[in-house]
């Protein structure tokens, strides 16, 4: 199994929990650890009447401050123990001191740039940008530290001063993409109080100004560069709206994917090639872009290939995020990508942020994973942190741990908030250390476990072949479940396969995850490298839906009031389960699936879905409300999964016989396919190997 943490640190509280407590220790700052420099915590020990502490991760004794001693109770905690949130609770909050600001915290900045290149002005990508972007304009932080630019591009790159004196927004246009300047160093990014109108008639004009543009051509790598510039001096979000393969100009990329394509015997080798970066430009960019705390999010609006391998390097490298619609349609899609820019812009989240993790004795970090810019070992650069973005980071033993003893974790982020003060995230997590191997396995944490094999394959999907990955996911499975086998299961009898209770869908979550989008051979570059991106900052209560979605029955609706989840139980991810007069619900997180039986009721049909039979099924579908009780169950649901998950699920109609309904069933991973085994049939083998071994 693997040892590894994580750490999600500005997660979303539970509803059953208390809100997070902020400590402020004045001009001192918080206390800490002498020597590992460790934050103050609940598994700290207090000795000597309080006058001295022990760090629970160096085991270093340093002197406790004068005005924060306090003296001990007969069970030797600290008397005000429970009145101090950070000697309470798992997760604090300080205020940072000076002392913790290299600069004066950053303003919010949101820099918004739209591609307006032919496809996007004729496939609707460049109004479903401008619109979404100016009904998100209300929601962005009130006050003197917001500001915000917009500039848009094509061959050459338009910028806009938004300055309140002029009379409408002047253009600025910068043509030479090959060595990028920023015009006016000035009025390109203003105060968002002074240039609301400004900029919302801009965004009105943009799709009408550039609507005979005749220019295929796509400047992508310039204008992010040329934007960067206008931002070098403060920092902040660069939202980048892209919808054709760039280009032109710095960065620019070739449409690699059909070069592929026609060389069919060097497939698996040249996929790999396909899904790393074209060339070093756009990462070296992107480091550059994080040293200036600037986050690059991209909303890919395309209906052909991208070359997200290439793109994405400068999302993952400044701690921002890929969104990908396709192929986009301006009808289905411009309500996700409003409601994607809106949870981007408000979800709550943090600007030019440090993270570190420290472990007690016995154990030290060795690596970390997810999206953001290393520049020392021990920390983590985050240009941008929010409350989605998880961090992986893989532990190793270097001492011996003494059973009985508890071994202590902490992650501690420094970062500036939306208003602009500069906060310590520290969460502190202590667990106890074991001899017995059956205590480890009767604790397991699947979720955790599976996110962990899940991001580990994922990184290394682009540098190794496919049938050696899903080996290796396999063989993890086996192992795991051989040591269980062969150390803790007590039955004697060879004939059955044993599985920790902790751990018993395992097989079933691996065999899902050797099927997935990232693990197959078939399908687009596009889609597995997006996929990829996708994994890499996931949390990890998404993880186990991404490759094993929820499987509801909507033609089962019971519309009567019940007390209990408003959300139907979910089925098995089999074909048996799936009827011909049936219409169910699949979502994973991201996309949602509804797929209609071709003998489906027509009066079920009609109530949820508005068309009166399966053969009126569109391709480009928006899920109305009517008035019965059927269609308000139906979108409550949906409703209360995409809260659920933080995501506005991108919806399709699915029906039998067409490509639509082959998408549906391609997610049954417990059926056999060409290309995989059934559940019972992966069951089989994996008790087969496990025997082989104990024999």
């Amino acid at each position: 199994m693997q040892l590894a943490l994580l750490v999600q640190p500005l997660a979303l509280p539970h509803p059953s929990e208390e809100p997070l407590q902020v400590v402020d220790f004045g001009e001192s700052g918080p206390v800490r650890c002498s020597r590992c420099k460790g934050y103050i915590n609940p598994f700290m020990k207090f000795i000597d009447q309080g006058r001295r502490f022990i760090c629970n991760l160096c085991g270093h004794t340093d002197e406790t401050p004068r005005d924060y001693q306090c003296n001990l109770g007969p069970d030797g905690r600290r008397r005000d123990a429970d009145e101090r949130p950070e000697l309470c609770r798992g997760t604090v909050e300080f205020v940072a001191t000076k002392e913790y600001m290299v600069r004066d915290p950053m303003p919010a900045v949101y820099f918004f740039l739209i591609d307006v290149s032919m496809n996007a002005i004729q496939t609707g990508a460049t109004a479903a940008a401008c619109s979404a972007i100016s009904q998100v304009i209300s929601d962005l932080p009130d006050g003197p530290r917001t500001l915000v630019g917009v500039a848009t591009f094509d061959s050459t790159i338009h910028f806009y001063n938004l300055k309140r004196a002029l009379q409408q927004p002047l253009m600025l246009i910068v043509p030479d993409v090959q060595d990028v300047y920023t015009p006016l160093q000035t009025d390109v990014i203003v105060q968002l109080s002074e240039c609301r109108q400004h900029l919302e008639l801009l965004l009105e004009s943009i799709p009408t100004m550039f609507q005979n543009n005749r220019t295929a051509d796509s400047a992508f790598g310039a204008a992010v560069k040329a934007a960067f510039l206008a931002m070098k001096s403060t920092g902040g979000k660069l939202l980048v709206f892209q919808s054709v393969l760039p280009s032109t100009g710095i960065g620019a990329l070739s449409a690699r994917e059909a070069e592929g394509r026609t060389n069919v015997s060097a497939a698996e080798k040249e996929a790999n090639k396909l899904l790393q970066p074209a060339d070093k430009t756009l990462k070296t960019m992107a480091i550059e872009f994080a040293e200036y705390q600037v986050c690059v999010d991209v909303f890919l609006t395309t209906q052909s290939y991208v070359d997200i391998a290439s793109i994405s390097v400068i999302p993952r490298t400044t701690g921002g995020q890929v969104y990908y619609y396709f192929p986009f349609s301006a009808l289905a899609d411009s309500a996700k990508l409003y409601n994607d820019l809106r949870w981007n812009i408000t979800r709550p989240q943090g600007f030019e942020a440090v993270m570190r993790v420290r472990s007690s004795q016995g154990l030290q970090v060795q690596e970390y994973s997810g999206n953001y810019c290393k520049r020392i070992p021990t920390d983590v650069d985050l240009p941008a942190i929010d409350c989605d973005k998880t961090i992986m980071v893989s532990l190793k033993h270097d001492d011996k741990l003494q059973d009985g003893s508890e071994c202590s974790f902490q992650s501690a982020v420094l970062y500036t908030t939306i208003d602009g003060q500069r906060r310590i995230r520290v969460s502190t997590l202590a667990l106890p250390c074991t001899t017995m191997l059956s205590n480890l396995f009767r604790s397991a944490d699947l979720d955790t476990q599976f996110a962990c094999i899940l991001k580990q394959a994922a990184s290394e999907v682009p540098t190794a072949p496919l049938s050696r990955i899903r080996e290796q996911v396999t063989n993890l499975c086996i192992n795991i479940l051989h040591s269980y086998r062969k150390f803790c299961a007590t039955v004697s009898s060879s004939g059955q396969l044993i599985l920790p209770e902790a751990l018993k869908l395992l097989p079933l979550y691996t065999l899902a995850l050797v099927k997935s989008t990232g693990l197959r051979a078939d399908g687009q570059i596009d889609s597995r490298s997006f996929w990829i991106n996708y994994v890499s900052p996931l949390s990890t209560p998404l993880a186990i839906p991404l490759v094993y979605p929820r499987l509801i029955a909507i033609h089962e609706f019971d519309t009567k009031e019940n007390d209990d989840s408003l959300i139907p139980p979910s089925i098995p991810l089999s074909s048996e389960h799936i009827t011909d007069n049936g219409i169910y619900l699949l979502e994973n997180g991201e996309d949602c699936l509804i797929y209609v039986g071709n003998s489906a009721d027509p009066n079920v049909i009609h109530q949820l879905l508005g068309i009166s039979s399966v053969e009126e099924i569109p391709a480009q579908f928006v899920l109305q409300q009517y008035d019965n009780p059927l269609s308000k169950k139906l979108n409550d649901i949906i409703n209360d999964i995409r809260r659920q998950r933080c995501n506005y699920l991108r919806l399709k109609l699915c029906k039998k016989g067409d490509s639509s309904g082959m998408l549906f069933l391609s997610h049954m991973v417990e059926d056999k396919t060409q290309n995989g085994l059934s559940y019972v049939e992966f069951l089989v083998h994996i008790h087969r190997h496990i025997q082989n071994k104990m024999a």
